[in-house]
This record gives C-alpha cells, structure tokens and sequence, in this order.
C-alpha cells in the first residue's frame, strides 16, 4: 500500500471512528470492493485520464446509491475522485477493512481457490489460520477457476500458493532446467 493509499484508508477510518460507524462504513466499501472485482472495465475507467472527475464521481455515486452506501463513504469517495485519485479507490477500500479488522484484533485474509469452499472448509481454514498467527482472521474468498485446484492465502503481506496453477508451472520450470 503506497503512503498515499494509507493515509486516505486512515483519514477514512478515524472519521468512522469519531462517529461510530466503521461497521457499517466497512459494509459499504465491501459492497462497493464486490461490485469492483466483476468490472474490470470500471477500475479502467477509474484509473484513465481520459474520463473526468465529474463522470467519475457520477458513475461512483451512482453504484452508491444502488448499494445504499452512507453519506461519509460518498462524501469520502467524491473527494478522493476530485483529487485524481479514484483508480486507488480498491486498495484504500482495502486498507481501511485491514485497519478495521486490525481493531477489533483480527487479522485479515485473502483466499482464492478455484471452486467456492464450503462453510466447513472456511472454518477449517480459520482454525488452521487462527493457530499460525495467534490472532482471529477474518476470511474473504474469492473463486479463481484459473488455480485448477488448491488455495492462494494472503494474509497481510504474506502469500502462501499452494495452487495446483503453481505447483505444474514449477514441474515445467524444473523439466526445462533439466
């Protein structure tokens, strides 16, 4: 996360804080992180100095009315798309969640499989994660049908892959060398 991300993910939380909501702020920026990872297009759109500010922002708010985000988030995200920087939008979104889970003492994970896991298969992995850090995760997961099989685990700035994509891509690698 570059200093800049930080400190708009920091601003954004001490302002939810001051007003007890980070909860429901944390809700939005979720919904607003889901409807970002099915568009592509839309986090183009947002990085590309070819559409203004104010389209941006009407595209941004937009979504925000759909999803019902609060007046704090709106306000956040019509300042941050003035100040040019909407593209970074997804990883202050994402850093305000790590200080949120951070907070309430959780860690935060990633996890990327290539099927969707089930309930009992996430709560396996967060005994299993909970174990190794010594702390609470909180899991976000996400199908990736690229993996082919197995699990790539973020947490923080650690990655843990073991995906089945990795593991024949080192076979390769290693036939080639040989």
């Amino acid at each position: 996360m570059s200093q800049a991300v930080g400190r708009y993910a920091s601003t954004l939380f001490e302002l939810a804080s001051e007003d007890k909501k980070i909860d429901s702020v944390e809700k939005d920026l979720g919904a607003f992180l889901k409807v970002f990872e099915t568009s592509p297009e839309l986090i183009g759109a947002l990085k590309s100095p070819l559409h203004t500010a104010v389209e941006k922002i009407g595209v941004l708010e937009a979504i925000g009315k759909k999803i019902k985000a609060s007046p704090l988030v709106m306000k956040f995200i019509s300042l941050v798309a003035q100040n040019s920087r909407a593209g970074e939008l997804p990883a202050m979104f994402k850093g305000f969640i790590e200080l949120s889970a951070k907070a309430r003492g959780a860690m935060k994970a990633e996890v990327a499989s290539a099927q969707a896991l089930s309930e009992a298969q996430i709560d396996e992995l967060k005994a299993s994660l909970k174990q190794a850090f010594k702390a609470d995760v909180e899991i976000e997961t996400k199908v990736n049908p690229e993996l082919i099989g197995g699990l790539v685990v973020k947490v923080g700035s650690r990655l843990f892959d073991d995906s089945l994509k990795t593991k024949l891509e080192a076979l390769k690698n290693n036939l080639k060398g040989a």
